[in-house]
């Protein structure tokens, strides 16, 4: 949880169930502003079903959420509700446009339903889709295809974006193209929650990671805390004498190496630390579900 920051998402509680399976299980979870949240878990973990309520697309069975200082089940209703939805931007896993039109065509279409959207020109550059502007949408690769996805989003000059699998299908170049992208528009102030499958989009783009498992929310904290393996053990190898290699598991590696330091006087011969990865930790705690 976070601490005085300010909140942009607020959630407690949160329970979704879908003919009997509980989709979302008891979910409590903040959104600080100007932070990029990603949420992480496996297929049918509840990742999908959280942003859809968060965004106001799918009603919950219980729990509170506030979302921009509003509850999303009744703020898309009349003029507040749609003052409300022009501070959100959501890039879906899948997103369609008629593919007669251009990207210019498209975009400024869009930026006419908000109040104060951002130039066209403008976002179309943000997203790296200028050399495109006047292509139709039906003859974009699917990179740019999702680029443009993205512009939907950020032309109305949202608060809150919501990216779900943003870079399903991307080759290397482009997710991180991509990864720029969302960068620059979270060190304009955007609030960004992010669901992948791509531990390493997590680890490079992410303030924070929560990850869900079976509905629940098993475990949160920055990259590097989660990385560096939840209590898990690391792995602590040197030559002993002889030159036999020696090994041992730790959760306190710094002093081990300290203790060994002492022992060897000095260097320790062929010294080598490993720690817990961010995969290690992740599949550890999908696999147990709690810590």
């Amino acid at each position: 949880m976070l601490g005085n920051m300010s909140k942009d998402v607020q959630v407690r509680g949160l329970r979704k169930s879908y003919q009997g399976h509980q989709a979302v299980d008891g979910i409590d979870l903040d959104i600080g502003g100007g932070e990029i949240l990603a949420l992480l878990g496996p297929n049918g973990a509840g990742k999908t079903t959280t942003v859809e309520i968060l965004a106001g697309q799918r009603g919950r069975d219980a729990g509170t959420v506030q979302v921009l200082g509003e509850d999303p089940a009744s703020a898309g209703r009349g003029r507040q509700g749609r003052c409300w939805r022009a501070r959100i931007g959501i890039v879906g896993q899948a997103v369609g446009a008629a593919p007669e039109l251009t990207v210019t065509e498209l975009i400024r279409h869009v930026a006419g339903f908000y109040p104060s959207p951002r130039d066209a020109q403008e976002v179309i550059a943000l997203t790296g889709l200028t050399e495109k502007r006047h292509a139709r949408i039906g003859t974009l690769s699917g990179g740019q295809a999702r680029r443009l996805d993205v512009a939907r989003a950020v032309v109305g000059n949202p608060q809150l974006l919501f990216l779900d699998e943003p870079t399903t299908g991307f080759d290397p170049e482009a997710r991180r193209q991509f990864w720029a992208l969302v960068r620059q528009l979270s060190e304009a102030g955007t609030t960004i929650l992010l669901t992948t499958h791509y531990l390493d989009e997590a680890a490079a783009l992410a303030t924070r990671i929560a990850v869900i498992a079976r509905g629940r929310l098993v475990a949160e904290g920055p990259p590097s805390e989660l990385g560096a393996g939840g209590g898990q053990s690391a792995t602590v190898s040197w030559d002993g004498p002889g030159g036999q290699r020696r090994t041992e598991q730790t959760t306190a590696p710094t002093r081990r190496v300290a203790d060994l330091a002492m022992e060897f006087d000095g260097e320790v011969p062929g010294l080598t630390v490993t720690r817990p990865t961010l995969e290690d930790s992740y599949l550890k705690l999908i696999a147990g579900g709690t810590q």
